[in-house]
């Protein structure tokens, strides 16, 4: 959620950045000032009298003590009343509180200033782009049919097992599928990354911390008995730990990585999008999470960028960096940089990873802070990005990488793998 002190001082200025978003914020804005206008109003009622029942209470016990029982009496019906009218108005404040609470969780994340504009993927800026585009040779073909030529995915089985969009990786496919992720890891630790495992499932609490909840809530695996949800990214548990925590200032930035399996329902996807590893109900991904000051906020993404940007450069991989446009950012993130890589057999870019900085998004949600050297409490800055998402590094590792002889592996990875060509 955003910080509501900004739509008191510059209601203005709020509805015109939403504007960058395609996202006419003025309804909302101008509710969520009479909302606020009303609790404060009703917390000073609600406080006022609470201090009078109390002034009377005082003054009831003294004029006991003094044998005026008539007085106090009287006392006592006026204390009734100023009872009953307190619990009016926190009836009131609540309302007001819990309408106040759910228009501003309606509300996405202020975008950057450097946010461009736009409706569409078509809009977002190419801001790098570096290595060459793979020639192949004629009978090259995409990751799917190299898949099963070289027995190293399986998505009947998969599809079998479980259904479409759970592949099945064997033989050389799952060593690859290892050797990336102890790539990544160990990447990240070098780059001074803390690893965790965390859980696959989370609670509604969670989930809501990090903007899954309400935002994305059909596009998540829910297991309703137990109320949990199975993670989209371990981003979600990661960020979490930190949640109703004060951390202190000199312990930040606080980075953390993590490799888990993903869920995404994906629902409404369709087309060349799906075919093979591009679109997957269940998949491998490393993450990378920072908790930051806000000073610092915008040079740890930029950190962040580069930081992925080694690690496809360490694949061989042709890439590029795209600015998301305001209408391509997502509801939490103030910005986004999406990687993509060239996939050679299907002539295309793929995304690999968005790395977005959330600002105090999440931690308002989260109730995050961190404690300055002045002693005051202030909201952290939150950051994620993937680093990376397997299933199109692997696709585009199979397709740019064929030859008629086989399928060769990057000599960054070949001592993970402990093969240099699939054959």
């Amino acid at each position: 959620m955003i910080d509501i002190q900004l739509i008191r001082d510059n209601s203005a200025e709020v509805i015109r950045r939403y504007e960058v978003r395609n996202f006419d914020a003025t309804g909302p804005v101008n509710r969520i000032k009479e909302l606020d206008a009303t609790r404060r109003q009703t917390q000073k009622q609600l406080d006022d009298t609470l201090a009078e029942g109390n002034a009377i209470a005082r003054e009831i016990g003294q004029l006991f003590k003094t044998g005026r029982s008539s007085e106090a009496a009287a006392l006592k019906e006026q204390s009734l009343l100023l009872k009953q009218r307190a619990k009016d108005l926190q009836e009131q404040l609540d309302m007001a509180a819990k309408e106040l609470s759910e228009t501003m969780t309606g509300l996405p994340m202020l975008p950057h200033h450097s946010v461009p504009p736009g409706t569409t993927e078509a809009d977002n800026e190419i801001v790098h782009t570096e290595g060459d585009l793979p020639g192949l040779f004629n009978n090259a073909v995409p990751h799917w049919e190299l898949a099963g030529k070289y027995d190293i995915i399986d998505f009947e089985a998969g599809t079998k097992v479980t259904g479409s969009g759970f592949p099945i990786y064997k033989g050389k496919g799952a060593r690859l599928q290892r050797a990336l992720i102890s790539f990544f890891l160990d990447e990240a630790a070098q780059a001074g990354y803390t690893e965790y495992q965390p859980p696959l499932l989370v609670n509604a609490d969670s989930a809501f911390g990090t903007g899954q909840l309400p935002d994305k809530d059909g596009q998540m695996y829910h297991v309703p008995s137990d109320n949990l949800y199975l993670i989209p990214t371990s981003e979600v548990p990661v960020t979490n730990i930190f949640r109703d925590m004060i951390l202190n200032e000199k312990d930040l930035p606080v980075k953390c990585t993590a490799h888990s399996v993903c869920f995404r329902r994906e629902a409404g996807s369709y087309g060349k999008d799906v075919r093979g590893l591009n679109r997957l109900h269940q998949f491998d991904k490393v993450e990378i999470v920072q908790v930051t000051h806000p000073e610092k906020s915008y040079q740890a993404l930029d950190e962040m960028v580069n930081y992925v940007t080694t690690l496809l450069q360490k694949l061989e991989l042709p890439f590029r960096v795209a600015r998301l446009c305001g209408g391509d950012l997502g509801f939490a993130a103030a910005l986004t940089y999406d990687m993509e890589v060239y996939s050679a057999a299907q002539k295309r870019w793929l995304e690999v990873s968005s790395i977005s900085n959330f600002e105090t998004y999440q931690a308002q949600r989260m109730k995050l802070r961190f404690r300055s050297q002045d002693g005051k409490n202030l909201l952290a800055h939150t950051l994620n990005g993937s680093a990376l998402a397997l299933p199109r590094i692997m696709a585009a590792l199979l397709e740019n990488n064929q030859s008629e002889e086989g399928i060769s592996i990057p000599a960054a990875l070949q001592k993970y793998t402990g093969f240099a060509i699939i054959s």
